[in-house]
């Protein structure tokens, strides 16, 4: 057995991996003695990563870069060797906000392009009226939420640092802040959105793949110079995570899984609604609709688990776009080197063939050339980038 290793999570369902990795022994089969911590908060997981509280952790792939070039916090190299979640995320909205979209809405309500004119004509109106601004939730400055969001609504002109409010909530307390009228709409991942659905307090508008067919949501995380001083628990780590990924996409161990993720001191909640997340059948309205997508939330299947470093360099490319840091060949090459193929790889003892290019499927805008940054940023009329 190595050192116990103390790791941080997240109560969310893409935390899957992580938690039936030791649930079920595939860490301890790989001689890891592992303790999961659950936290509330983003910043609580990558201060506590940082510092080394954490050896490793379940950590948004936006925060792994931005804390690699010292974005809204100190500077500390992150490497993730292992993509623990592809989508998951859905943005779901009031009764009220769904109803004013839905009198708004021309054409599929499932196309982002038709329900984002439809929140400008909302947006519109409302200022014309002196309504407040509506107020969109999402979990972190650096999370693929709140670039989620962004993208969605200023492909239809709605500008999200003037036309709307974007707040920070950690992921639990998503539901209760849209009960309690602090929030029109948030963007989460699961099972928050379902929670909230079968409370009878919103609707799922967008999954997130309607969005973005293919977005690196969460990452395994750990420093990049423990895994310098650790390159044998690093390769074991991925080692167990892929074991456990190969798990909970093993349709006859659906029951078994969700049972292990719904326990209190790990997602703590029924272990029915995340069963429907891992199967991509979701209820998406309190009239009890339901919608399937099998790109809801990809675990381990269509290469999932290995890290892109393409997916990075989108990340960075949406903090130069809204304000978050300058454009620079630097930071790229900073960004993309989070991301970390090459120990993936080195852990199976085989090299895992790279997703198709077009497999990023971004409903708006031209397809994604990390190489020309800049060309992606011009391609839109909403934005704070400069260069």
């Amino acid at each position: 057995m190595t050192a116990p290793l103390r790791i941080g999570f997240i109560p969310l369902v893409d935390a899957a991996a992580l938690i039936i990795a030791v649930d079920k022994g595939f860490a301890a089969a790989e001689g890891l003695d592992v303790e999961l911590v659950r936290e509330v908060s983003w910043s609580n997981v990558r201060d506590k990563l940082n510092i080394g509280l954490f050896d490793a952790a379940h950590l948004l792939a936006p925060v792994a870069i931005a804390s690699s070039l010292g974005l809204g916090h100190v500077k500390v190299p992150i490497a993730a060797p292992f993509n623990l979640g592809i989508n998951g995320n859905a943005i779901t909205v009031s009764p009220a906000l769904h109803a004013a979209l839905m009198g708004q809405i021309d054409g599929d309500r499932f196309d982002p392009m038709v329900t984002a004119k439809a929140l400008a004509k909302v947006v519109a109106i409302r200022r014309k009226a002196g309504a407040e601004p509506l107020t969109f939730g999402m979990t972190f400055p650096f999370s693929t939420h709140n670039y989620q969001l962004r993208f969605w609504m200023a492909a239809a002109g709605v500008d999200p640092d003037e036309d709307v409010r974007l707040v920070v909530l950690p992921p639990p307390y998503m539901v209760d802040s849209l009960a309690n009228g602090h929030v029109d709409a948030f963007c989460v991942g699961a099972p928050w959105n379902s929670i909230a659905v079968d409370l009878g307090i919103g609707h799922i508008l967008h999954f997130v793949s309607d969005i973005l067919d293919r977005a690196a949501e969460k990452v395994l995380a750990v420093r990049q110079v423990w895994a310098d001083k650790h390159p044998d628990v690093v390769a074991s780590l991925v080692r167990a995570a892929v074991k456990a990924a190969e798990f909970i996409e093993n349709p006859a161990n659906l029951t078994e899984a969700a049972q292990i993720l719904a326990q209190p001191e790990r997602i703590g909640v029924d272990a029915e609604v995340i069963q429907r997340t891992l199967t991509g059948r979701l209820k998406i309205s309190p009239d009890g609709t339901l919608r399937e997508s099998g790109r809801y939330l990809l675990v381990g299947r269509e290469g999932a688990g290995r890290p892109d470093p393409v997916q990075a360099a989108w990340l960075y490319a949406q903090m130069v776009r809204w304000g978050q840091t300058m454009l620079t060949p630097e930071g790229v090459k900073t960004a993309m080197a989070v991301f970390r193929p090459d120990l993936y790889d080195a852990a199976l003892g085989r090299r895992s063939p790279e997703p198709p290019a077009a497999a990023f499927g971004a409903f708006a805008g031209p397809a994604f050339d990390p190489a020309n940054i800049r060309g992606h940023l011009e391609a839109f009329e909403v934005g704070r980038w400069r260069i």
